[in-house]
């Protein structure tokens, strides 16, 4: 959206140029000045760009800094320079971190913003407070569950060997014994970090701690580790390295040395690590909220901002929280009269909780159905694309079961981003474990929310633009992604989707669910709700099974804020829409306000409303 500008300026240098060329005798001085300041800009110009040059090298400088210090941030963007390492998580480590975060601080600010083209003043201003937002919250470094039922090195290191780990020679193949074999030092500093939290007074809650023991032990639990079947690293393994063109006599000494490595390090790794949690769990309480924590109160207002990118106050969150669950729920009620259900929105919730057509057997044959209906609604949206979007990412996207190993405490569904590359794809991941919390009526949101037009082409587009600095194809703000992931929730509807009137039911459930989540957030970590509070109130209030419910709390919980950015992204980009629409009139493209909302990668919501204005601006001008 930017280039119009530099378009433009070029464009008039040129007339102004042809303007001097062909200028009368007596005219000759006034095209010499022109020609005078025609060449000054250029110079300017390329001062400008050099500075901007500079400022890109450093940009990408830092970034890189901060992967090649991540060998597990390394193995996500699939670079395997480290990828026999894993991360060091010690508090050493954060003091190293902060220091260099103050260095890059003044290496940007030494940077001269007045001679920055457009798009690299957003980078330098963008770097800048991510630089300072990062020093500033140094001091709520230790203000979370390092391991609970959401995520956690416990079960991320054994997502990323199955997930992100490939083998392709022997070299990977020792590299992955290597990372087995280093869990036992990985995991003495994570209990470090447990226990310097349990000093501060920072414990989870009692709930957390039977997941992550679950979690813990069902990755050594099955071959090599007992007489069952193979487990999930081990069956991981196998299958890598038998797809390897190698001798017998390699093959066997890979197999034999990643046995003893499961046996000799991945199990007392995991078997240490679970003694402490249990050791930890004896402190624990069932206070929820982060007022308990040590200066919870600022810690919880300070998230809020950050994963909002706005300043709106817990309160404000709240009441907007409750004014949408009032608007939605007299949405329903239409479709309610359509479909001719008689009775109370709560007895309709009721009716479509325990209504068994939509919901499919616990059974292989269920699960089967379940994935291969949800790949059919993104390839359905996919045909659409043309209609909706400029800009399309290169990288595929498939749709995947969550691996039954962390199914039971895994989030309803999720995306992993492609490989940077592009040649490992973007990943739906919907969770199959209780069908019950899986209703079809959902399904299609669902599936559009992670999979197309959401998550894959929000992320894959972002890790695919060109011209702007890494730090921003790879970087994140939670109100910007997940805004845009609800919004393309409702998206299709404008476009003939969602035809069968209970679908359509299912989207506004979906978008309730995240309107109840603004109540929630702030209930329990502002209001001093208890977690069977919040359960209360989604039961009540939507027609989500009650184990949904369950998780939705305890996500809010152990992440206190995140689960806020959802409904407030998407009334933001809504809003935007709304009024390039109103402005723009038949001018309003969706395709290049889409693209307005993409090319850049994701932004702070204040920055996205300034590349709407300046859309608008544009294209009245143009």
């Amino acid at each position: 959206m930017f280039e119009y500008k530099r378009i433009a300026l070029a464009v008039s240098l040129v007339l102004m140029t042809s303007a001097c060329s062909e200028a009368p005798k007596e005219n000759a001085t006034t095209a010499a000045e022109t020609t005078q300041t025609a060449a000054a800009e250029t110079t300017a110009q390329d001062t400008q760009q050099t500075e901007s040059e500079k400022a890109n090298a450093l940009f990408e400088d830092i970034f890189m800094q901060g992967v090649m210090r991540s060998p597990m941030f390394q193995s996500y963007l699939g670079i395997k320079q480290d990828q026999d390492k894993w991360d060091d998580i010690s508090e050493e480590r954060a003091q190293e971190d902060l220091a260099l975060q103050k260095e890059n601080l003044a290496k940007v600010m030494a940077i001269d913003e007045s001679k920055l083209n457009e798009q690299t003043r957003i980078s330098w201003m963008l770097m800048k407070q991510q630089l300072e937002q990062e020093i500033e919250d140094f001091k709520w470094r230790h203000h979370n569950y390092p391991v609970n039922q959401m995520f956690g090195m416990h079960s991320s290191v054994a997502s990323l060997l199955i997930n992100q780990h490939g083998i392709s020679d022997v070299d990977d193949a020792e590299d992955y014994i290597a990372r087995l074999n280093g869990l036992t030092g990985l995991f003495d500093q994570l209990g470090e970090n447990l226990r310097l939290r349990a000093e501060k007074g920072i414990i989870a809650p009692k709930f957390v701690y039977p997941y992550v023991i679950s979690d813990s032990k069902n990755i050594i639990t099955g071959a090599p580790f007992d007489d069952g079947e193979a487990s999930a690293l081990w069956a991981d393994f196998t299958k890598k390295v038998d797809n390897l063109d190698i001798d017998d006599s390699q093959y066997n000494e890979l197999m034999s040395a990643a046995e003893a490595a499961m046996l000799q390090s991945v199990k007392p790794a995991f078997e240490n690590l679970i003694a402490v949690v249990e050791e930890i769990e004896e402190q624990a309480t069932t206070k929820d909220g982060a007022w308990k924590l040590p200066d919870g109160e600022a810690f919880y207002n300070n998230a809020l901002k950050r994963t909002t990118t706005t300043d709106l106050t817990a309160d404000e969150i709240h009441e907007i929280g409750l004014s949408e669950v009032a608007r939605i729920h007299d949405e329903m009620r239409v479709i309610m009269e359509k479909v001719g259900y008689e009775g109370t929105l709560q007895e309709f919730f009721v009716y479509m909780r325990n209504n068994e057509d939509f919901i499919y057997p616990s059974t292989p044959e269920g699960r089967k159905r379940y994935m291969d209906e949800a790949t059919a609604f993104i390839d359905s949206m996919r045909g659409r694309l043309d209609e909706l979007f400029l800009t399309k990412p290169k990288a595929d996207m498939i749709v995947k079961a969550v691996e039954p190993f962390r199914e039971k405490s895994a989030g309803k569904a999720f995306y992993q981003q492609p490989s940077m590359d592009g040649t490992r794809p973007g990943i739906y991941y919907a969770n199959l474990y209780d069908m019950a919390a899986m209703p079809t009526y959902q399904m299609e949101a669902l599936a559009y929310h992670e999979g197309i037009p959401g998550h894959h082409m929000q992320i894959a587009i972002q890790q695919e633009l060109e011209g702007i600095p890494s730090f921003r194809k790879f970087g994140r703000y939670t109100a910007y992604s997940e805004g845009w992931g609800l919004y393309t929730e409702f998206l299709p509807k404008e476009y003939g989707f969602y035809e069968d009137p209970y679908s359509d039911f299912g989207r506004l459930a979906m978008e309730l669910w995240r309107a109840v989540r603004l109540v929630v957030d702030t209930g329990i970590h502002d209001k001093k709700w208890t977690r069977e509070e919040g359960i209360d109130f989604y039961v009540t209030n939507t027609p989500n099974a009650k184990s949904d419910a369950v998780k939705m709390v305890e996500r809010h919980i152990v992440m206190p804020s995140q689960a806020t950015a959802y409904k407030i992204g998407m009334n933001k980009i809504l809003e935007l829409r709304e009024k390039a629409k109103a402005e723009l009139g038949d001018k309003f493209d969706i395709r290049e306000f889409h693209d307005v909302v993409l090319e850049n990668g994701p932004v702070p919501l204040n920055i996205l409303e300034q590349f709407v204005n300046e859309y608008i601006q544009e294209k009245k001008n143009a």
